[in-house]
């Protein structure tokens, strides 16, 4: 009997030693894989995984962008007709481009300038009020889908901001409150319809820019950008 016990625990010896064996290969590999994973994303944050060019800064660029305001949806306007302040009056864009005056309605607002439409307007009017004279003014922007920069991802209030001449990434960094915490700022990238109606994709350093202060990371936008900052996983 004492031989059997004595047997029994040295098998129990030999098993555990090899359970303790196996334990350990698996948990050294794990500890392997973990490290190689990060040790990729450190390469993939530290020298990037893409070919994205890289914008002038806006500190040495020369930039004129300058546009005609084109009203959209959700723009607030006042018209202004002379001599006729029962005709003057303040109204919005309606969800499909059209405003109502008195005297006139449902005429298209949306895609053209304040300047336009006012001269349209003065045509509306013309079998109503003689030489009719009308100033037609923005008083809350939010523009044309075309000419909103929209900013996406881990930004603190990402959401579409109306394009303003010479605005730079950091204009519309200040809009969106600026980076979240998870946010990877220097893996931002810009993509901007080019004039041949093809994209292009600009990588933007938005760490530099507003945690460093490093204005040489500051760049133009132009109307219908998308600015898109990924989030970081390490």
């Amino acid at each position: 009997m004492i031989e059997y016990v004595v047997w029994a625990a040295g098998r129990r010896a030999e098993w555990d030693c090899v359970t303790s064996g196996l334990q350990g290969q698996r948990e050294a590999a794990l500890a392997k894989l973990i490290f190689s994973i990060f040790c990729l994303g450190a390469l993939t944050a530290l020298f990037g995984c893409n070919n994205y060019q890289t914008l002038p800064s806006a500190s040495e660029a020369q930039h004129s962008s300058a546009t005609d305001y084109l009203i959209g949806p959700g723009d607030s306007l006042v018209v202004f007709v002379w001599r006729n302040p029962e005709l003057s009056t303040t109204v919005p864009v309606r969800p499909d481009g059209r405003i109502s005056i008195p005297l006139v309605e449902d005429v298209t607002a949306a895609g053209i300038s304040p300047t336009q439409l006012a001269r349209t307007l003065e045509e509306k009017l013309r079998p109503f009020v003689k030489d009719p004279i009308v100033t037609v003014e923005p008083t809350y922007f939010v523009g044309i889908f075309s000419q909103q920069v929209r900013v996406i991802g881990q930004a603190v209030q990402p959401h579409a901001v109306p394009y303003r001449t010479n605005m730079t990434v950091l204009d519309v960094m200040i809009e969106v409150g600026g980076l979240t915490k998870f946010a990877a700022g220097n893996q931002a990238t810009i993509v901007r319809r080019t004039a041949d109606n093809k994209e292009a994709t600009y990588q933007v350093y938005l760490d530099d820019l507003l945690l460093d202060g490093d204005m040489r990371a500051n760049v133009y936008l132009e109307p219908g950008d998308i600015l898109t900052i990924p989030q970081s996983y390490f």
